[in-house]
């Protein structure tokens, strides 16, 4: 599955890159986030709980930063397993941002996600439609939580 999206942000490309790679930031943006703890500077571990149809599920999972490229492109990829063996998942994600104008900058990112097991049972147009909802509210809570620490 793909999760796409850009938006703006006013202010200079350093300052967005320099909160997007805060330890915590984008964890903290993941709608039903209720654990992410740092192992090292490029990998954390988490714990999402979402609801999927008429089921509840919490992920368990392992982020990694894998290629870094300041102040304009990140590539992180994860894998994860739902708690009860219900699935297993792998995403792939790249964040780049583009400077439009002095103090104004694209944030652009597309997320490849695959899952496999029950989980994967209910079906592509539904998990697609669960995803697409979890994505915007991931960026809706970015742009705040940017907006209230870096203005725009």
């Amino acid at each position: 599955m793909l999760i796409e999206g850009k938006f703006t942000m006013k202010a200079p490309i350093q300052e967005v890159w320099d909160f997007l790679l805060e330890p915590g930031t984008l964890a903290s943006c993941i709608p039903g986030a209720e654990k992410m703890e740092p192992i090292d500077d490029k990998t954390w571990e988490g714990v999402v709980k979402q609801k999927v149809g008429p089921i509840s599920i919490k992920l368990n999972f392992t982020q990694s930063l894998t290629e870094i490229d300041p102040p304009k492109h990140v590539k992180a990829v994860g894998r994860g397993a739902a708690v009860g063996g219900v699935g297993t998942f792998t995403q792939e994600t790249i964040v780049d941002l583009k400077e439009l104008a002095k103090d104004e900058v694209e944030v652009a990112y597309r997320s490849n996600v695959s899952i496999v097991g029950r989980l994967a049972t209910f079906g592509e147009r539904i998990m697609r439609a669960k995803v697409n909802k979890v994505g915007e509210e991931f960026t809706r809570n970015l742009q705040e939580k940017m907006k209230s620490r870096i203005g725009g």
